[in-house]
């Protein structure tokens, strides 16, 4: 990217994201195709109890699952189906370069908020050095003075940590185009780490029960899958947090969250999502993911009633 883009492109605090967003799951038909109309009933749903944003075809999107096609037929069906495409943020990292920039022009031309990046994923034990090329090379591509790039941290899926250094560098060389950070690495420590030492970075946490002790270290809120059935016990926490009184909603999303995860955690929301609105189809998801067995789902259910916790109403 040129020095004349990055010197139009302002390094304005109000241009990262912050909130409570949603890593949305991604309803297929029976013939396990992306189902465009679910998936834009359901972005509406979560807009309308709580989350301030999308971040679609992430891991808990299946984004791995499906072609570089699908994914970008799946974003503007969206917005073609009304979904304010500012509220939009589509994971758009790949293994192959080509692919990430193709993804990344593409939800540029549609007008997203940003693009959730994670590194290329194959190749294990790369250095700091290979981790800052492969982001520096998909920015250099796309060249557009509009992109917001959230790189995101899962070490524990993709093995490829982004490391303190790569930020540096990354915000040094792409000011206010490297604009923020998701982190599912369960690690608050090293959330923390990073938002304090990078004011200007939007940080957020892929753990709900994280989010309100990052957000009282200069956290920008959450990105979770669980989100996709709780949001508005996130909104709750996330507009209560500088006066307190939040606990005991934080407790009950923490609640929530462990139950979810104590078994596969994307095919217990598709579970829970499938009961909610009564449409079975919901539990579809593409090999190698398979859908929770019948004792499986019992167990889910008990323990989740025994909460008191049910999603929002559904129209």
């Amino acid at each position: 990217m040129n020095e004349a883009v990055l010197k139009d492109r302002e390094m304005d605090e109000t241009s990262s994201l912050k909130g409570v967003f949603s890593a949305v799951l991604t309803p297929q038909t029976a013939d396990l195709a992306p189902d465009h109309g679910a998936l834009a009933d359901h972005s509406r749903w979560l807009l309308a109890n709580g989350c301030d944003g999308l971040a679609f075809l992430g891991t808990t999107g299946e984004a791995n699952s499906f072609s570089v096609g699908e994914r970008a037929d799946m974003l503007e069906a969206l917005v073609e189906a009304g979904i304010p495409a500012a509220k939009l943020l589509p994971g758009t990292g790949c293994c192959a370069a080509p692919d990430t920039v193709r993804l990344t022009r593409h939800a540029l031309e549609m007008g997203t908020a940003g693009v959730l990046v994670l590194p290329p994923f194959y190749y294990k034990n790369v250095s700091d050095d290979g981790v800052f090329a492969s982001f520096a090379r998909i920015i250099e591509e796309v060249g557009d003075a509009a992109l917001r790039v959230y790189v995101y941290h899962f070490p524990q899926m993709s093995a490829v940590p982004i490391s303190h250094a790569v930020i540096e560098r990354l915000l040094k060389r792409y000011p206010g185009v490297v604009a923020g950070m998701k982190d599912s690495s369960g690690d608050l420590d090293n959330m923390t780490s990073v938002a304090r030492a990078f004011p200007q970075f939007s940080v957020f946490s892929g753990w709900d029960q994280l989010m309100l002790p990052l957000l009282k270290e200069g956290g920008a809120g959450c990105i979770t899958a669980v989100a996709n059935v709780a949001s508005y016990l996130s909104a709750k926490v996330y507009a209560g947090w500088r006066e307190g009184g939040v606990d005991d909603v934080q407790e009950l999303l923490t609640q929530v969250r462990v139950i979810i995860s104590s078994s596969s955690q994307l095919a217990a929301l598709k579970a829970i999502m499938a009961r909610h609105t009564g449409e079975g189809g919901w539990e579809n998801m593409r090999p190698p993911l398979v859908a929770l067995d019948d004792g499986q789902r019992s167990q889910l259910f008990a323990e989740l009633d025994a909460t008191g916790f049910s999603p929002p109403p559904v129209s």
